[in-house]
This record gives structure tokens, sequence and C-alpha cells, in this order.
């Protein structure tokens, strides 16, 4: 993303200013602000795009999973249904997945609590330290002349699927626990059910252990008194193999499809899924990692929770690639291989402007 010039304003004086008050976002909508600071408005460009960009909105594939358990009735249609959508969209709604609605409305009520505490109550888990399990903070750029996005998060960091209940905010701790065991086991049958969708044994990518972990983001985009000048968050794609989100019911979701800019409407009880970067390395490029990002709203507070499926710690010095079943002659590797830790670099040195990995990797 093009960044803005430093000439037009004190950049650092800004990022500075709203670090040190540990607020958010929020803060801001709290004192009442009328103008968004100079430090959240994006290139001209950009808010351009998203005015002609504000309309339609699409009818995502629905993956209904009743019966899709192993040995369920309908596995194999649920299975050729996940591979059309991985192939074409990269994006899907899925329904009867098994979290209670009451559990994911609870998710949501109890992310929202958070967000809304006095500021004194959450203040000692403000930090950008990346060692931290649990930290909550805003976004702030790093890169001179980049925007800050209108919005506050709280995340939450697994480790081989574990994270002291003590480090979770008691104001959505009960919730968190409860909603994370079935966010599990949906994880563990999309798995297997993706498995089959490449032609591959149903545990090949649970013996890959590049789902066996994950972390939640935890999103809070306030009322902004200027939507058309900020976003939510600019376009990206994910950078791991799977991200399954849930949100309330004021949208601002977009994905780029057929390049063209599209609301991702809200649907009561579903998840939405989409695939990462990562994932599209793996599949040789069979499944696609799609360009998302979220508009800014006069109404809000906007909640939403993402769950990302991530590899298990223990794999991360391994060598990896386009799985060796999905290159043949016919279908020579896209990607080249690659290490773990080499991956997650590239995006950590992009920082705010992060990019997609695929071209770096792709072999020319």
């Amino acid at each position: 993303m093009a960044g803005v010039s430093k000439v037009d304003f004190d950049w650092e004086k800004e990022v500075k200013e709203f670090d040190e008050r540990k607020t958010g976002v929020k803060g801001l909508v709290d004192v009442g602000v009328t103008e968004i600071p100079r430090l959240f408005v994006h290139p001209q460009e950009v808010i351009d795009r998203y005015l002609t960009a504000k309309g339609a909105a699409v009818e995502l594939p629905v993956i209904d999973l009743t019966g899709a358990e192993s040995g369920g009735t309908r596995r194999r249609e649920v299975v050729e249904a996940i591979g059309k959508a991985a192939r074409e969209w990269g994006f899907f709604s899925i329904i009867n997945h098994g979290v209670p609605l009451e559990t994911m409305n609870a998710m949501l009520e109890s992310i929202k609590r958070f967000h809304e505490l006095p500021d004194e109550d959450k203040e000692s888990l403000y930090t950008y330290e990346r060692s931290k399990p649990v930290k909550w903070n805003s976004n702030l750029p790093v890169e001179e002349g980049d925007p800050a996005c209108w919005r506050d998060v709280l995340n939450l960091h697994y480790t081989n699927d574990h994270l002291d209940p003590h480090e979770i905010p008691s104001a959505c701790r009960k919730e968190t626990e409860e909603y994370v065991k079935y966010m599990i086991q949906v994880r563990e049958l999309m798995a297997e059910l993706f498995s089959e969708a490449l032609g591959l044994p149903s545990d090949h990518l649970s013996k890959m252990e590049c789902m066996k972990n994950h972390a939640i983001s935890c999103l809070y985009y306030p009322a902004c008194p200027e939507p058309h000048k900020t976003l939510g968050a600019p376009k990206h794609s994910d950078i791991f193999c799977l991200t399954l989100l849930i949100q309330d019911s004021l949208g601002g979701l977009q994905m780029l499809h057929d390049n063209q800019w599209v609301n991702v409407p809200p649907v009561p009880g579903a998840l939405i899924a989409n695939f990462g970067d990562l994932m599209q390395l793996f599949s040789n490029g069979e499944f696609i990692s799609v360009e998302h990002r979220v508009v800014s709203q006069l109404a809000g507070p906007r909640i939403s929770v993402a769950t990302f499926c991530t590899p298990n710690i223990r794999i991360l010095g391994k060598p990896f690639g386009p799985i060796k079943e999905l290159v043949s002659k016919d279908k020579p590797a896209v990607y080249r291989d690659f290490m773990f830790e080499e991956y997650f670099q590239y995006y950590k040195t992009k920082a705010a402007r992060v990019e997609s990995a695929l071209e770096y990797y792709r072999i020319n």
C-alpha cells in the first residue's frame, strides 16, 4: 500500500502520541472525534477504489457439513463441493458445522464486552511484542508514512493448541475456552475434507501438521465518523492454511472476485472459511488464496473473530513446498520449496506493507 507522505504531516509524532495513549481507536471514538486523525487517512487512490467498489454482494458457495463426518452419507458430495469452492472462490460459507449458535453469539458478545472495558482494565495487555501470547492493541504502522486502520484487536496465540486460561482476559475467558473446543473439531474435519478434495488420503494434511495449531484475532471496528477516508483492514491475503471467521450482522468484509471488490454478507450461524497463501503453496496452486479487506462504516461497532489454522510449532524448521503427490510431468511444481522459518520471516519483514508471498516463491 502506498504511504501518506511525511511532508503532509508529522507521521512519527502522530504514531507516538497514539501509541502512548494506549486507548486504541475506541479511545478516539470515546472522546467524540468528528474528523479522523491524519494517521488514519488512506491514499486517495485506495479510497477511490473503495468508492467505486461499494456495491455488489455475492452469493458465496455454501457448504452444508451435514453427513460429512467419516463414513457420513454425504461425505463425497461435501468433498466435491469444497473442491469446487476451493478452486474457484477461495472463500465459502460453512453451515451445520457443529458449533452451536449460542456459542458463536456468546463469543462475539464477550469480545465486544472486553473491548468496551474501561481503558485502565485493558492497559496491562497493551503491547506490540510478538512474544506475548495475549495482547491487545490497535494496528500501528511501522513503515514511515503508512496509514493506520480503524480497528482494535485482541490477539490470542496458542502453542500446540494450548494457552493458559488465566492469560485470557476474564471478560471473555469462559466463552473463548468453549469456542476454541469447537474450532479444533471443525479444523480437524476440514483438514480431512481438504485432503480428499485434493485427491489425497484423508489424513494427509493432518500428518503434515500444517493446520495443527491456531491463533485467534478478536476484532473491534468502532463506528467511523469519516468512513470514506479510511479502512478497517487493508487488502491482504492470509498467510496460513485456513481462516475460520464469525462476524456480527453489520458486515463490511469484502473479497476480490473476478477482479472486482464484492461484499461478503453475514449469514447467521455460518462460518466464513478462506484459504491463505500457505494452502495455495501446498496445493500447488489448486486451492486459491484470495485478497480481502474490511471497509469502515458510520455504524458500529462491528465485531468479528478470526481463527487462523497454523502449523504445529514442531515443524517450523522443516522444508516444505508443493505436496509431492500433486506434482507430475503434466502438473509441474508452480512454487519452489521453502523453509517455514523463511516463509514467516518474509511476512515479518514486510510488516504493515505485507504482500502475498506467492509471487516470491513462484518458479519462473
